[in-house]
């Protein structure tokens, strides 16, 4: 890839009395990250600038313009979109505060102006506080609620990758007893389909999409509960008559091991700690999200804002640096579905 072609990815700082200055600022200060894309991060300079401080990095903090003019683009430099939020100096590292949760998703919201505008290819996140947004009276959750309010976009497709191993998920933050109620034959075939189309995008689709069963043994036909013989083998094969490569429902305890090792594409998780465990169990520092859907590509670090490391200088990069390299692999492949 030439340098001029290099995406460019917007980096929203994250929550700033958490860890997400600290892995930014380590992260870029990685050679490899800046030859596989331009990054670009919206935060404050005041934050950086004190975290910058304490870790002693060899990296210049280069506030730019918000139409990156002026960014430049090669290693040493961290180009700063600066939102000069007020009152700064009052943050307590480590805490939930309001203040903290408002500049958190003000970074997010300029980070999907950029990606609108065309300005940005794709967004990968750092981490946000759910208590902090509450107390900034933001009204979601999480970033795939926030990102889905802002693009106006429904029900955006989950997607974990780490190792080679990709899971989708059903549901997400649901109730587990309404996550097993959302498993029906219209929502697995939907979800089937928006997956496959996923993983042909992205170019990974070689081998099938494996369905999880959802009870034990995938309920031994009928003897641990009938989801799979009422809802997941109809889906499947209503799939398959489609043409769609796909299989299942296969057990669960084996399902994720059998992707890892090469013999399906992806998973379909039927609910959030299913695949969730799976693939952090593997590997929890390279476990990376990416929310497609929208109408850029979102990549993220699966850890949250970790307050009790926070401004200690202990934070690992390792998730900040694969979710971005990630977003530069997938960005140019990249379609709203």
């Amino acid at each position: 890839m030439q340098k001029n072609e290099r995406p460019v990815i917007a980096i929203p700082m994250g929550d700033p009395n958490g860890i997400g200055p600290e892995i930014v600022l380590k992260a870029l200060s990685e050679a490899a990250v800046h030859e596989w894309c331009r990054p670009v991060v919206i935060g404050d300079a005041y934050c950086l600038a004190r975290t910058l401080a304490d870790l002693s990095l060899p990296l210049h903090l280069h506030t730019i313009n918000n139409d990156l003019s002026d960014a430049h683009f090669q290693p040493g430099f961290l180009n700063l979109i600066d939102l000069s939020h007020r009152g700064l100096e009052n943050l307590e590292i480590g805490t939930v505060q309001a203040l903290s949760g408002r500049c958190a998703m003000d970074y997010i919201e300029k980070a999907v102006e950029l990606a609108q505008n065309g300005l940005a290819t794709a967004i990968a996140t750092t981490p946000i506080n759910k208590e902090s947004l509450r107390a900034a009276q933001v009204p979601h959750i999480g970033h795939t609620e926030i990102l889905a309010d802002l693009t106006g976009t429904y029900d955006p497709l989950t997607l974990f990758e780490t190792n080679g191993l990709r899971v989708f998920f059903l549901s997400r933050h649901v109730s587990l007893r309404m996550a097993c109620d959302l498993v029906t034959r219209e929502r697995v075939s939907e979800m089937i389909r928006r997956c496959c189309a996923a993983l042909s995008q992205l170019q990974v689709m070689d081998k099938d999409l494996a369905v999880a069963g959802l009870n034990p043994h995938s309920g031994e036909h009928g003897l641990f509960g009938d989801e799979e013989m009422t809802a997941i083998e109809p889906a499947v094969a209503a799939c398959r008559a489609e043409g769609l490569p796909v299989t299942g429902p296969v057990s669960a305890d084996s399902v994720f091991h059998m992707a890892h090792i090469g013999r399906f594409s992806g998973v379909l998780s039927l609910y959030h700690d299913q695949g969730h465990i799976a693939t952090k169990t593997l590997d929890f520092e390279r476990t990376i999200s990416l929310t497609l859907g929208l109408p850029f590509l979102r990549t993220s670090v699966d850890h949250g804002t970790a307050l009790d490391i926070a401004g200690k200088g202990l934070a690992s990069a390792v998730s900040m640096i694969e979710a971005i390299r990630l977003a530069a692999r997938y960005a140019p492949l990249y379609r709203p579905l």
